[in-house]
């Protein structure tokens, strides 16, 4: 039997993958890949699966959209697979989340394997079974829920990354402490990033993020706390997706701690010392993205669409203090630009 949330973290990936695929009785298998991880990644696992179809789409997240899963139904389609098949995603948040997502439609529903192979998808995307694109610029706008047979972590795969797309997940290391445990948050803030214990973390944030969505799995509640940063973020990283000057999911959620920090000190959550340290650690690690004071008016509309509203109202994750998260606090436009500001400044 699988563990209770079917997630493995493994120094082995090909070997539990194998077990994995041997308690069932699959008909047929396709590998979802990138040209990136059909290059650094497929290799590891193939050996096991050499029949199974090799699906390869074109990374980045302005290929996360309908097209690309009409490309993937057409091949799986054209493979005969039924519903008894598997879907392998080999790579990051973008194949996890629309590979998912082609799996779980297609003919009402595949059972499908994770195997993240950024830290962004190992820590956050790959957990919890949210599955889904981007539609007119909107973040994962069409999506459903469904949670993977299993979801397979090896720190092997991050040797394949280049170093900007590791920070980019360590931004949703940072969240989860922030959201959940104090502790850690102080003791990941006294080190660089360079000095990190990348698979403790790892470790640590999905245990965090598991435990919130056993308990909502579908985001009624408590689980809209894992949203802190992202409704700031997600305009942000909209925008500039939207004008071809791209930024990486972390880098944008980046941003948006700091921007929903400021916010929750407005609204005397915490006190401005503490969204103080938390822009200057999120500054030291990332540096500072122009987001030009002309460009709000182009942002904040952005935020109109997040998932999280309700009549019409802009709702947002804050912190009621830092190791605790809150949800559906309201989120006006003049605390947005003054949040923008202050990450500005």
């Amino acid at each position: 039997m699988l563990s209770k949330r079917n997630i493995f973290i493994t120094k082995d990936a090909k070997s539990k993958l194998l077990e994995v695929l041997n308690q069932s009785n699959y008909t047929k298998q396709c590998v979802i890949v990138d040209e990136n991880t059909n290059e650094h990644c497929l290799a590891l696992v193939q050996g096991i699966i050499p029949n199974a179809k090799v699906i390869q789409i074109q990374s980045g997240e302005e290929n996360k959209n309908l097209t690309t899963c009409q490309f993937i139904w057409d091949a799986m389609t054209e493979h005969q697979m039924d519903r008894k098949s598997v879907v392998i995603n080999l790579g990051g948040g973008v194949i996890g989340d629309m590979g998912g997502f082609c799996a779980a439609t297609y003919k009402r529903g595949l059972e499908f394997i994770q195997i993240p192979t950024t830290l962004l998808s190992q820590v956050d995307a790959s957990v919890g079974g949210k599955l889904g694109v981007d539609f007119q610029n909107f973040k994962n706008h069409i999506g459903v829920f469904k949670n993977p047979a299993a979801v397979l972590i090896d720190g092997i795969f991050l040797k394949t990354l280049p170093r900007r797309e590791v920070k980019s997940g360590f931004a949703e290391i940072i969240k989860h402490c922030l959201i959940a445990d104090s502790a850690k948050w102080q003791e990941l803030s006294t080190k660089t990033f360079d000095n990190q214990d990348l698979i403790d973390l790892a470790k640590h944030s999905v245990e965090v993020k598991a435990k919130i969505t056993d308990e909502d799995p579908t985001e009624q509640n408590i689980r809209k706390t894992l949203n802190f940063g992202h409704t700031i973020g997600h305009a942000v990283e909209s925008f500039y997706l939207k004008s071809g000057n791209r930024l990486l999911h972390g880098e944008a959620v980046a941003v948006g701690m700091v921007a929903e920090a400021y916010v929750a000190y407005l609204k005397q959550y915490i006190s401005l010392a503490e969204a103080e340290e938390i822009k200057a650690y999120i500054i030291q690690v990332y540096g500072q993205v122009e987001v030009p004071s002309q460009d709000y008016e182009a942002i904040i509309p952005l935020m109109v669409q997040d998932k999280k509203n309700e009549n019409s109202k802009v709702l947002s994750a804050l912190l009621e203090r830092i190791g605790k998260g809150n949800y559906n606090i309201p989120l006006s436009k003049e605390e947005t630009i003054e949040g923008l500001n202050f990450y500005n400044q």
